[in-house]
C-alpha cells in the first residue's frame, strides 16, 4: 500500500477526471504511472542537446580560435581596409 500527498491542483484534476470518466482515482494514478514508466523505458539512452549536434560543431570552422575575443579588432581591420581603397 502506498500513500502520496498531492497539491490541490493535481488532486482537483484527478477528482475531475474520475467523475467525468466514471473511473476510480486509483486507476487514473496507476495508468499514469504505467504510461510514465513505459515512456522512460522507450528513451533510456536519450541524447543530450550537445550529443545531438556534436557532429555539426566546428564543421565550418575557420581554424582561428580567438575570433570570439578579437572579433571587434577583425571588424575594424576589414572596415579600414575597405575604406582605404
Amino acid at each position: 500500500m502506498l500513500s502520496i500527498r498531492l497539491d490541490n491542483s493535481l488532486e482537483s484534476q484527478i477528482n475531475f477526471l474520475s467523475q467525468k470518466n466514471h473511473i476510480s482515482k486509483s486507476k487514473i494514478i496507476k495508468d499514469a504511472l504505467t504510461c510514465y514508466f513505459d515512456m522512460l523505458q522507450k528513451e533510456p539512452n536519450k541524447k543530450t542537446p550537445y550529443e545531438l549536434g556534436n557532429e555539426f560543431f566546428g564543421k565550418y570552422a575557420s581554424g582561428k580560435e580567438d575570433l570570439s575575443t578579437t572579433y571587434k579588432e577583425k571588424l575594424k581591420e576589414k572596415i579600414n581596409a575597405k575604406n582605404a581603397h
